[in-house]
């Protein structure tokens, strides 16, 4: 295939930014969006010009770090599909595609479509462990767990900070991610102990970072590569207003 790319270009936080123009050239349909890239980059490296900067690490739909909007979608057309696993036969030949970093004010433009998500890791910080001395791994059914209780919160722990949600979001809202670290651990025995303290620890650390407030539109849960559903929001609000 020979594709026309429009992607977003800029060297820092502080510069403007634009849209540039590359085309693609001898793409294979059994490429990743990313192996894609790789071979553009390997173009422009060769005519000396420098390379489009993205993030990702594993490859593999778990790690999350490959975050960017395609086609004004947040990991592009495929639903439940992260950008790396998104592959090149959901495009055809001649086709025109838009390529930008995720857009919020908590999400910092690093370089091109590299932006620092590290706001997620600080809301963790704030509360989203249990500070219980564990010991040792304990049997698997030495603490008796209802199952629609462990089948919820492996629901919820299937997040992996991607940030879809907050792209997706026209309030750049991270109440999906919160909602899904606050949820699997509230619904365990482990994490009940400090379920009050640690909602409003996150709650609090959430707003501190700057992400907006949800109005019940969804966008969220549609871009979540994980399909993590909205009614952990629920939950977390319940959780918060409890606490």
């Amino acid at each position: 295939m020979k594709l026309h790319l429009k992607v977003w270009r800029q060297k820092n936080k502080n510069d403007k930014g634009r849209m540039v123009s590359y085309e693609a050239n001898n793409i294979s349909e059994h490429m990743s969006f990313l192996e894609m890239l790789d071979v553009v980059n390997d173009d422009l490296i060769k005519k000396g010009d420098e390379p489009i900067a993205f993030d990702h690490d594993c490859r593999e739909g778990i790690c999350g770090a490959c975050s960017m909007v395609i086609n004004g979608v947040p990991h592009g057309p495929e639903k439940g599909t992260t950008t790396c696993q998104l592959h090149m036969r959901k495009f055809k030949d001649g086709d025109t595609i838009f390529i930008e970093p995720w857009r919020a004010k908590a999400f910092p433009v690093v370089k091109d479509l590299l932006v620092d998500r590290s706001a997620f890791d600080r809301i963790i910080q704030a509360g989203g462990y249990v500070s219980i001395n564990t010991g040792g791994a304990p049997d698997g059914n030495a603490l008796p767990i209802p199952k629609v209780d462990a089948d919820l919160a492996m629901d919820a722990a299937t997040c992996i900070g991607c940030g879809a949600c907050v792209a997706a979001c026209k309030n750049a809202s991270a109440m999906l991610f919160v909602s899904a670290k606050v949820s699997h651990l509230a619904l365990l025995p482990q994490g009940v102990v400090e379920k009050k303290e640690r909602v409003r620890k996150m709650v609090n650390a959430m707003d501190k970072e700057g992400f907006g407030n949800c109005t019940n539109q969804y966008e969220c849960e549609a871009a979540c590569p994980k399909e993590i559903s909205v009614n952990f929001i629920t939950r977390l609000n319940r959780e918060f207003i409890a606490s």
